[in-house]
This record gives C-alpha cells, sequence and structure tokens, in this order.
C-alpha cells in the first residue's frame, strides 16, 4: 500500500530574534521553528502560502499585534494538544507557571508532563510557551535560547524585576 505524502508549505523569516522558519498546511499552521527548521518530505517553499502567518508575526514583532488570529494545525498528543491550547489562554504581557498550566489543565500535579509538552512545542510566538516561566519567576529553557524568551517577553512588556 502507497501512502500519500502530505504537502507542506513553507518559508523562513527574519525577525529581531533570528530566523525563523514557518509550515502551513492546508489545515492551518503546522510549525514555527528557530532557525532554518527542519524541512522534510513533502516540503514545498511558498513564501505565497505562508505570507498571511508572516505578516502577523511582522506586525508582532513591531508591537502592532497582540493577538494571532489565523488557524493552527497543532498536532501531537491529546496531553500536548490541551496543554497547547491552554498556552493559548496566556494573555499578551502576562506570564502563567507550569503548575498555573497543570492546574488549569485540572491537573495540578501534572507540572512536569506540562513542562515536557511545553518544550515540544512546535509553534513557538503564536503558541506562546514563551509566557511559561518557574514558579519562582524565574526564566526557565526555551526553545529559541532563553535571550529570545526574555527578547519576547520585554516586547510584550510582560518582564518584570523578578525575572531573572
Amino acid at each position: 500500500m502507497v501512502s500519500a505524502v502530505e504537502t507542506l508549505y513553507f518559508s523562513r523569516i527574519n525577525s529581531p530574534i533570528g530566523l525563523l522558519t514557518l509550515a502551513v498546511s492546508q489545515r492551518g499552521l503546522v510549525a514555527l521553528e528557530f532557525g532554518a527548521g527542519k524541512v522534510g518530505k513533502g516540503w514545498v517553499e511558498s513564501a505565497e502560502k505562508v505570507a498571511p502567518y508572516a505578516r502577523q508575526l511582522e506586525e508582532y514583532f513591531a508591537g502592532r499585534r497582540q493577538l494571532f488570529d489565523l488557524p493552527l494545525d497543532l498536532r501531537g498528543t491529546d496531553f500536548q494538544k490541551r496543554c497547547w491550547r491552554e498556552l493559548l489562554k496566556i494573555p499578551y504581557g502576562e506570564t502563567r507557571s507550569y503548575a498555573d498550566i497543570a492546574r488549569a489543565m485540572g491537573n495540578p500535579s501534572a507540572v512536569r508532563a506540562v513542562g515536557l509538552a511545553n518544550g515540544q512545542n512546535p509553534i513557538a510566538i503564536i503558541v506562546p510557551c514563551h509566557r511559561v516561566i518557574g514558579s519562582d519567576g524565574s526564566l526557565t529553557g526555551y526553545g529559541g535560547g532563553l535571550e529570545s524568551k526574555r527578547k519576547l517577553l520585554e516586547l510584550e512588556g510582560a518582564l518584570s524585576g523578578s525575572l531573572v
């Protein structure tokens, strides 16, 4: 049996935190990765297909957009998707701890699992995993590096003196 390879359209954009790679399916944004990203089989370069997402990111980085409103194609386990949907509820300019996310999901003991799901978020920035910090207020790991996380939180006005 031959399985069809899904076509994903991708493009790369420059941003204040470096090169970003975006990939979209027929249903929405599948990936937003730091750097050149991992281009897979069936990926076709298309700035045109990615343009609406790139435009909203440019508006975000320019301080003119606080909410993204394009479709997402979240792919992961049920738990990961529940976690990522909870991240989407964190308002621009605010932060939450991993414990806050676990409690919001109705499973306060799942702090480590939330951390793992957060680390596997395939759609950085738009699914705002950068808004998740340690319970003590510290900046914690981030796929794009802590300096990128700091810059994103500064852009949003969410970085206070207590975040180190």
